[in-house]
C-alpha cells in the first residue's frame, strides 16, 4: 500500500473512483437508448476542445467539457432531424472533431501532436490538483442527474412515446442524457482516455445485465463493476509499465467474460424452472372434469 504516499496516486485513485461511478451511471441509459458509441463520438469530438484549449493556454479539461456538450447538443439535434442522412453527418462530425483536435494543438505555441497521448489513452502522472476538482465537481453533477432524475431517464429511454404520452418533458431529457454523456468523457479523459471511455460507460452495463433482471440491480451491479475495474487498472499501472485506460478496458472486458460464462448455467435453469412452473394443471385433469379453484383462504 506504499503507493498511497505519493500525491499523484491519491489524485488518480480519487479520480479512478469518480469515473468507476459516473460512466456506468450515464451508460446505463445510453445501452438502453441502443446508443452504446455514443461515448466514443463524444470522445473524437472532445479532442477539438482539448486542442483548443492548448491553443488559448487554458484549461484543456474544460475546453473539453464545452466543445463536447456542443458536439453531444449537436448529435442529439442530427437523430432528430437527420433521418437518412444522419449517420453521414455523425460520421463527418466525429472525424473532424478528431483532426480539428490534432490540427489546433499543432498550431499551439510548442504544441505537438505528442501532448494528445495523455489524453486519448490516459495518464496517472498528469492528474494534477486542479483536474481532480473540475473531476469533482463534473463527477457530482453526472451523479445527481442520473440518480436523482432516475425515473423520469429511465421511461424516456425506454419507450419515448409512453413518456411523451405521460407528460414528460421528453426532448428537454434527451439533451440532458446527451449532455451528461458528455460531461462524463470529460471526467474520465485524465485516466481512462477520450478513445477508451465508451468501453467503460457500456461493458459494466453489459456484464451487470448478465446477473440481473431489474434496472435498479443492473445500476448497482455496474457501478460497483466500474470502481473495481478503475481502481484495479489504476493500481496495476502503478506497478507494471502499462496504459492506466486500456488496463481498466480489458480488465472490464474480463469481467464481461466471467460473468456471463458464470450467467450461462444460471439463465439455463431459470429457464428450467420457468418451463415447469408454465405447467398447466389442468392439462393434467380427466377430461370433462374442472380444474379445481384455488381458496383463498388456503
Amino acid at each position: 500500500m506504499e503507493f498511497l504516499s505519493y500525491d499523484f496516486m491519491q489524485r488518480a485513485l480519487l479520480a479512478a473512483v469518480l469515473i468507476g461511478v459516473t460512466a456506468p451511471a450515464i451508460g446505463i441509459y445510453l445501452v438502453q437508448r441502443r446508443q452504446a458509441l455514443m461515448g466514443d463520438g463524444i470522445g473524437h469530438v472532445a479532442m477539438t476542445g482539448v486542442g483548443l484549449g492548448f491553443l488559448l493556454s487554458t484549461s484543456p479539461v474544460w475546453m473539453a467539457m464545452a466543445v463536447s456538450v456542443v458536439g453531444a447538443l449537436v448529435m442529439e439535434l442530427i437523430r432528430w432531424y437527420g433521418k437518412t442522412r444522419g449517420d453521414i453527418a455523425l460520421a463527418m462530425l466525429f472525424y473532424g472533431g478528431m483532426a480539428g483536435g490534432v490540427m489546433l494543438i499543432s498550431l499551439a505555441p510548442g504544441g505537438s501532436t505528442a501532448n494528445l497521448g495523455s489524453y486519448l489513452f490516459g495518464s496517472l502522472t498528469t492528474v494534477s490538483q486542479s483536474d481532480v476538482v473540475a473531476i469533482c465537481w463534473l463527477a457530482a453533477l453526472v451523479i445527481l442527474v442520473t440518480v436523482g432524475l432516475r425515473r423520469q431517464l429511465f421511461a424516456v429511454s425506454q419507450d419515448e412515446e409512453f413518456a411523451r404520452v405521460t407528460g414528460l418533458p421528453v426532448r428537454a431529457l434527451n439533451l440532458l442524457i446527451a449532455v451528461t454523456a458528455a460531461v462524463t468523457v470529460t471526467v474520465a479523459m485524465r485516466v481512462v482516455g477520450l478513445l477508451l471511455v465508451s468501453a467503460l460507460m457500456v461493458v459494466p452495463v453489459a456484464a451487470a445485465q448478465q446477473l440481473t433482471r431489474s434496472f435498479k440491480a443492473t445500476f448497482v451491479v455496474a457501478v460497483a463493476i466500474g470502481v473495481v475495474v478503475t481502481l484495479g487498472g489504476t493500481v496495476t499501472s502503478y506497478y507494471k509499465p502499462v496504459p492506466p485506460g486500456a488496463t481498466i478496458v480489458l480488465l472490464t472486458i474480463a469481467v464481461f467474460i466471467v460473468l456471463t460464462l458464470l450467467a450461462t448455467p444460471l439463465a439455463r435453469r431459470r429457464a428450467r424452472a420457468a418451463t415447469t412452473a408454465a405447467g398447466d394443471p389442468a392439462e393434467c385433469a380427466i377430461p370433462g372434469q374442472q380444474a379445481p379453484t384455488p381458496s383463498l383462504h388456503g
